[in-house]
């Protein structure tokens, strides 16, 4: 058990290590909130901290979450309203569609998949996350387990 303990809080740090901005998580926090609050999409939030569940529903009040790392930080951001279209979303940042599914790869080439709440990045570049995430170690718990594609990423989708 011990091992196991030292093993997370071992990989937590090394997660933390590389990151630029973290925020502490407190009471009544939900992935779409602090996404908002923080300027960081809620894919990348989830990209950050693969520790965090598919519903988002195991956030610890003062866990420290990572919202962006040296290599890819999208703080150009836009929560979804009601209405909203990849299209009119693209049109009103004046940036290409493609642009927008690159930053925010959890939405579907249809668009059907975006919810009011939703934080996307809405940077004119494109943010150039990693394609897969690996974490070594012999005695990772299994919810720390490696991706290997954005699909099997945890996303947030509170409304």
């Amino acid at each position: 058990m011990l091992k196991s303990f030292a093993t997370a809080l071992t990989l937590a740090s090394v997660a933390l290590a590389g990151c630029t901005r973290t925020y502490t998580v407190a009471a009544g926090d939900i992935c779409d909130s602090i996404s908002k609050e923080n300027k960081v999409s809620t894919f990348q939030l989830s990209f950050d901290n693969n520790g965090v569940d598919d519903v988002c529903s195991n956030l610890q009040i003062g866990q420290e979450l990572c919202l962006g790392t040296d290599s890819a930080d999208c703080t150009d951001v836009y929560v979804v309203t009601s209405g909203d279209t990849c299209s009119k979303i693209a049109s009103a940042f004046s940036i290409d569609s493609s642009i927008l599914l690159k930053n925010n790869p959890q939405i579907e080439t249809g668009c059907t998949n975006i919810y009011v709440g939703e934080v996307l990045c809405v940077a004119a570049q494109a943010i150039a996350y990693p394609e897969t995430v690996t974490i070594t170690s012999e005695t990772s718990p299994s919810y720390l387990a490696s991706a290997d594609a954005y699909e099997e990423l945890p996303w947030c989708d509170e409304e």
